[in-house]
Formats: structure tokens, sequence, C-alpha cells
């Protein structure tokens, strides 16, 4: 099949890739997994960054996007079971994986399930802003709370723009997205399991202090292959505001991929 009509079909599936730009050069892929509340968007500049026979191609999760009348799904195993059919037809290159935060757990459960029914794994899985999966979670759930405490861990977190925290009509969209987001990450329980085969390099922000380095370097117990932590300048979100760093390292790891 060709690469074109994988990613045309009207098929539902389809809707959860999105292409910013078709790669006839493609020699890998390279599916992208957004943080709580983002969405596919947030990876349109990464082809400018990488090797050009790279295709860059983001998951767009329900909820948002071409996907915004659709209910956001609230668990990992309902994301990775429902997007592992819409994948399958696209690995037909050798692929590699990069999730951040939310993201980060969706790739590595991603990862695990592609190889545990399929026999198939990524070339590389890149990690970023989230704690190894075996770490306990630091706090309580807040995906439930009240709407105006909630509003204030939003604050906290320092990741949704105030501009949208002061717009009442766009946090009516985004709040159950949020919540959604957050019930992911704050319900996942982590399933022990043998140690992956594919390297791993996970990234860190060096001001974050939901996530700090200790965490991000207990990765390297999840593969038995090489691991790699790299610490960047930056809060949690570091990936939008240190990209001219994160993104050439990726870069570097994928030329020698190819």
């Amino acid at each position: 099949m060709a690469t074109a009509s994988i990613f045309m079909s009207a098929t539902p599936e389809s809707l959860w890739l999105h292409r910013p730009k078709q790669n006839p050069r493609a020699r890998l892929r390279m599916f992208c997994f957004p943080y709580a509340g983002g969405a596919a968007p947030i990876f349109r500049a990464w082809p400018e960054w990488l090797p050009p026979t790279v295709e860059v191609c983001p998951v767009q999760l329900p909820g948002r996007g071409a996907r915004i009348a659709e209910r956001p799904r609230t668990s990992v195993e309902a994301i990775v079971r429902e997007l592992t059919p819409a994948l399958l037809p696209c690995l037909d290159l050798p692929f590699v994986f990069f999730g951040h935060s939310m993201g980060a757990i969706l790739a590595f459960e991603m990862t695990r399930r592609l190889w545990r029914e399929y026999g198939m794994r990524p070339e590389h899985l890149f990690v970023s802003g989230r704690r190894a999966p075996q770490l306990a979670a630091p706090g309580p759930p807040t995906y439930g709370l009240p709407e105006p405490l909630f509003r204030a861990e939003l604050r906290r977190l320092n990741g949704t723009p105030r501009e949208a925290l002061e717009h009442p009509e766009l946090m009516e969209l985004m709040l159950p997205i949020l919540r959604a987001d957050f019930s992911v990450t704050q319900t996942y329980a982590y399933a022990p399991g043998p140690p992956l085969d594919c390297p791993i390099t996970a990234f860190g922000g060096l001001q974050d202090g939901e996530v700090p380095r200790e965490s991000i370097a207990a990765w390297r117990e999840q593969t038995a292959a090489a691991f790699v932590l790299r610490m960047l300048p930056g809060d949690h979100f570091f990936l939008n505001t240190a990209r001219q760093l994160l993104l050439p390292s990726i870069a570097r790891e994928l030329t020698q991929t190819i």
C-alpha cells in the first residue's frame, strides 16, 4: 500500500494520525504523543529540525482538532487499544516513538503492546518530562477536583496559557479535555514486565519541580538496550522553551538510526 493512501484514508482510524507534510523521501517514521491538553499541532515545526528522511506523524487524540466533537478518553488502556489498529498499517517503515509527559506513558505502553502482541518494536523510544512508569505518583489525583481548585492546579503547573485560563468560552471547551487527560495519567497503573529491547533516551527539565532528575533517570530500568539521560533548561514544558536543544539532540539520535 502506498504511503499516501495510508494517510488519506477516510476510515475513522485515520483520525488518530496527523501529518503536517507528506514526505516521499521518508525512511523512518516518528510518531509523537502529546502531553495532557496537547494536540498534534504542537509538533508542527518538528520536521524542520529533523533529518529530511524522517516523517513526523503526530498522534491526534479524541476531543481536539478535527476530533473536537469526540469524547476524550480517560485511560491509557483505552487510548492504546483504539490507536493500535490505526498505527499498524503505518509501521511498514522503521519507526520511533516520542512522548512528553502523558505522551511518554502512552508511547511506552504502545511499545509494550506492539512487542507483546505483534513482535514489533520501535527503533528508539524517546520519553520526556515524565517519571519512570514503575514509580508511584507523587500525590493524590486532581482530575476530579471542583472547578476552582482544578483551575488553580492548572495555573500552578504553568502549562495552560494565562490567556486561555481567563477565556471562559475556551476553558469551557478545554476543561473536559484536561480532566480526561489528567485521568489518563493519574489512573495509570504500571504492570511489571520484562525490560524493552529498544534504546531509550529520557529528557527532563532542570527546573521541573514535578519530575526531578532521579525520576527521569529511573527509566533506565525499562530497557535492556542503551539508555541516555539528557537534562535540559526549563520547567515541565521545556519541550516548547528548549526546542533548540531538544530537537537537535533527537536529530543526532535519529541520524544514527536511519
